[in-house]
Parts: C-alpha cells; sequence; structure tokens
C-alpha cells in the first residue's frame, strides 16, 4: 500500500485529502460520507489531523486506521508535539505501525492555551524535528535510548509542513532546509493562492535537497475559499498564509450582489487555482474542513 503510495509522490500526480475527527466516539460518520460521494475514487491518500487548535477530537491514529482499512489508501497520520512526551511518541508508533499507519505527519502543534479542555498543559519535549528523529531511529531498529527492538518496525514514512508564506524568505528556507535535514521526505505547505508562490516554495524545496542530497517532495497545500470571510481570516489571522487582495476583492464584490454569487466566484477562483497548481506540480494536499461535498465539486 504505501510503496506505490511514495512512488507517486516521487514520480506521479500524488493527490490527498485531509479528514478532520469530531469530538465524537466515533469516525464512522465521515467514513460512510467519504463512500457516499465517491471520494475515494478520486484521491490517492488521505490525512487525519490531530486534536486542531488544542480541542479535543478522536483519535488521528484510530481514524487513520479506519480509513485505511475501509478504502485501502494510504493515509498520512497527524501526530502533534503538544499532547505526548517521547515515551508516548514511540510507544504510539509502535503500535500504529502494527495497525499499518506508517505514513505520519510530524507537527509541533497549536498552543494548548487555545484549548476547549480546562487546564490543559502542552507537553512540547521538542519540535516536529524531534518527531522526525524519532521516527529515524525507530526505522534503524533503536529506539532513542539505543536500545535494539525486539522486532523492528515496517518502514515509517516522515511528513513534516511548512508555510506557504513569508516576509523573510531566508527564514522560511532555513526551516524548510531543517526539515529535510531530519528526513522528511514530503513537506506539505500551508495554503497556496497563486502559482508564483508555488514557484518559489519548489525553489526552496530544489535547494534544501542539494544542500542535504536528498529527495524530499514538497507538496502543494490547497484550501479552496468561497467566502470573502474566509479569505479575510486565513490572510489576517493565519501565520504563513497569504491571500491576494484580487481574491479579496472579487470575493466583496460579489458578496454585495448574494451568497450565491460569492460562492460561485470562490468557487471559480478555487477551481481556477486547483487546475493551475496541478499543472505546475501535481503533488497537492486539500483541505476543505471536513466540506467534503466541495472537494468532490473540485476534483470532479
Amino acid at each position: 500500500m504505501f510503496e506505490p503510495f511514495i512512488d507517486k509522490l516521487r514520480n506521479g500526480t500524488y493527490i490527498t485529502l485531509e479528514t478532520t475527527p469530531s469530538r465524537s466516539a466515533q469516525f464512522a460518520p465521515t467514513l460512510e460520507k467519504i463512500a457516499a460521494l465517491g471520494l475515494d475514487t478520486l484521491v490517492d491518500g488521505f490525512s487525519t489531523t490531530d486534536n486542531p487548535l488544542a480541542k479535543l477530537k478522536y483519535n488521528a491514529l484510530f481514524a487513520a486506521m479506519k480509513l485505511q482499512d475501509r478504502f485501502h489508501k494510504p493515509v498520512l497520520a497527524t501526530m502533534s508535539m503538544r499532547d505526548r512526551n517521547r515515551i508516548a511518541l514511540q510507544s504510539d508508533l509502535l503500535g500504529a505501525n502494527e495497525a499499518n499507519v506508517r505514513a505520519i505527519l510530524a507537527l509541533t502543534g497549536d498552543s494548548a492555551h487555545s484549548s476547549d479542555q480546562p487546564h490543559t498543559k502542552g507537553v512540547f519535549e521538542g519540535n516536529s524535528n524531534l518527531l522526525l528523529d524519532i521516527i529515524t531511529t525507530l526505522n534503524g531498529g533503536t529506539d532513542l535510548a539505543e536500545q535494539k527492538l525486539l522486532a523492528p518496525p515496517l518502514p515509517l514514512y516522515p511528513f513534516a509542513v511548512i508555510d506557504s508564506y513569508s516576509k523573510n524568505s531566508a527564514s522560511l528556507q532555513k526551516k524548510m532546509t531543517k526539515k529535510v535535514a531530519h528526513g522528511a521526505i514530503g513537506i506539505i505547505s500551508q495554503p497556496v493562492y497563486d502559482s508564483q508562490s508555488a514557484q518559489k516554495l519548489l525553489s526552496m524545496m530544489s535547494e534544501a535537497n542539494q544542500e542535504h542530497n536528498a529527495n524530499c517532495v514538497l507538496i502543494l497545500g490547497y484550501f479552496p475559499i468561497t467566502k470573502l470571510r474566509t479569505a479575510k481570516f486565513l490572510d489576517e489571522n493565519v501565520p504563513g498564509i497569504h491571500v491576494p487582495q484580487t481574491w479579496v476583492e472579487a470575493l466583496e464584490t460579489a458578496s454585495k450582489i448574494s451568497v450565491e454569487e460569492e460562492y460561485r466566484i470562490g468557487f471559480q477562483l478555487s477551481k481556477t487555482l486547483f487546475e493551475e497548481l496541478k499543472a505546475l506540480h501535481p503533488k497537492i494536499h486539500i483541505m476543505t474542513a471536513n466540506q467534503f461535498e466541495l472537494a468532490k465539486a473540485i476534483l470532479s
């Protein structure tokens, strides 16, 4: 399952779709919605998020296992440094490995201050680079204490994330290069909203790979926008994302006509962007905040 998936990442068209588990003891409704829309036939794999914004959700590793068992497609299971120490990280990876959850998206994680769980404290024994190092160590058959594992894991595939925009390009380049140095085989960007930004990220990735004689692949983050308030929120409040002013102005004009026109213009801009990015670099990670009908419309 994973080897052809990684081959697609490196040599072919590679499209993944993010899923966000809900605050529920059941993940089945998400599976049924994906199945009903036939989304599993339109993507190469999925991802599961790990308590984003420190809000309690169904476990990402179990969700990944459920997705894989149902659709027989690989899943990137997100793991956050916020909620686990190095013992728990290694333990979860070993357990998930036997369940064939082997593609891991390493995140530092959002601050625990925004959690919906009272008195939550972040663990943060390190940033996401430590998790990348843990995966490298486990792939070598030992734990972080250099103790040999009784049974080595099946190969683990480490992924990471990067901002799509920064006023300081040198800082962004340094972060990307560090993730390559720590063993990431794929790096997913925050949503990109123009081909020029995508091309700049591709150049940075090429430089990072050359520096470390690596073969890490950039995966362009993609989040369709169909509402003016979404465009403004992303551009003004989410670090590492830049929404072009032309998008904001077009959505603003459309919103004054009707909600339907606002959606139509936003979808048109988003669909055009998707086709442009796919033509430039067909390695795309789609994020829709579980608006799976929108994902299908983009992919169809």
